[in-house]
């Protein structure tokens, strides 16, 4: 799957079959920060972690952000929200490709 066929599926009703932090991610871009951080706070390993920080810094938390930013072994993000989002599904869609 591309970014481009992932963001067509924010117009579906109901979330893609992907991994758990691409549907954190999903939901997020629709408008549910609860749900997405619901299912990334389940994810221990440092995509988890990116995915928790990103949505924290999401929603102004940014001593949170900054702690889950270092479990996740990334630089704080500087760049806007919208760009951070991309950057994580690119990621997350091509684990191979870090």
């Amino acid at each position: 799957m591309t970014i481009e066929q992932f963001k067509a599926t924010l117009a579906d009703n109901s979330a893609p079959d992907v991994p758990a932090l691409l549907r954190a991610l999903w939901h997020d871009a629709r408008g549910d920060w609860d749900r997405a951080h619901r299912i990334a706070q389940d994810v221990d390993d440092p995509n988890g972690a990116w995915v928790h920080a990103y949505l924290h810094r999401k929603e102004g938390d940014i001593d949170n952000a900054r702690y889950w930013y270092g479990r996740a072994r990334q630089p704080e993000a500087a760049d806007s929200l919208t760009a951070e989002w991309a950057r994580i599904v690119v990621a997350l869609l091509n684990p191979g490709d870090s």
